[in-house]
């Protein structure tokens, strides 16, 4: 089972060498419902996700492919599905809001140089997923826990590589030096969080390969490329922050 498993992903997974950068553009998002004004600032944050207003996730051919070809649920007829968190840490700062994003180690084993929110696995000892998602980024980038608030989580976001991702977004005050853990991230750097839920700044990149087509989302902002699972997670900040 394990074998069949791995062929999978490795089926599903982007080839060595891959880069996003090369794919062709299909279309931007240009003319969809904008965020309102009143959502980029704490307050108008806050009120959104207690209310819980009505949305439809969006799913990412990522996630269909990992649907498809049942990768979540072979994992769990195993016992070893892996759970895991993200923080998707947006900072107060005194030019307005920014989202706080991670440059991975090019050693990784998964998603190896790519640009991420902080966050790892649950471990046993983690009371929630959210514990998973505070003390994942203070191990990863020196995030004290006492400069996070918690405001809400997105639904979960499946990986080819087999994680069950829960988004745990949070208002947090900034720090003067983050501490990146030098084995798991390479840089820690802030987008603004206008530029990242303008719809007109996301684009759909169709990749061709020998297992048929793959469309993921992309948001490049100056040299960074954000993209995948990341790009993903943001477009369901959106759609929730729009609805």
């Amino acid at each position: 089972m394990s074998n069949t498993l791995d062929s999978l992903k490795k089926s599903l997974a982007a080839p060595p060498g891959f880069d996003p950068r090369l794919v062709p553009i299909d279309r931007r998002c240009i003319g969809q419902k904008p965020v309102p004004e009143a959502l980029f600032c704490e307050d108008g944050l806050r009120a959104q996700f207690e209310t819980s207003p009505t949305w439809t996730p969006e799913i990412t051919d990522e996630n269909r492919h990992v649907l498809a070809s049942n990768i979540i649920a072979r994992k769990q007829e195993q016992g070893a599905i892996t759970k895991a968190a993200v923080l998707m840490p947006l900072v107060i700062q005194s030019n307005g809001l920014h989202v706080l994003l991670t440059q991975r180690t090019d050693h990784l084993h998964d998603h190896a140089g790519q640009i991420s929110f902080p966050g790892g696995r649950m471990d046993e000892g983690d009371a929630s997923i959210v514990a998973t998602a505070i003390r994942e980024s203070e191990e990863e980038i020196g995030l004290p826990s006492q400069n996070v608030e918690v405001i809400g989580s997105l639904p979960e976001y499946l990986t080819v590589s087999g994680y069950q991702v829960t988004p745990v977004v949070a208002l947090v005050k900034p720090v003067s030096q983050y501490r990146p853990d030098p084995f798991e991230v390479a840089d820690v750097f802030e987008v603004p969080l206008r530029f990242l839920m303008d719809p007109a700044n996301h684009e759909i990149r169709v990749w061709q390969s020998t297992e048929g087509s793959r469309r993921f989302y992309a948001m490049p902002y100056a040299e960074r490329f954000i993209w995948g699972a990341t790009a993903g997670m943001l477009r369901n900040l959106y759609h929730l922050l729009k609805a």
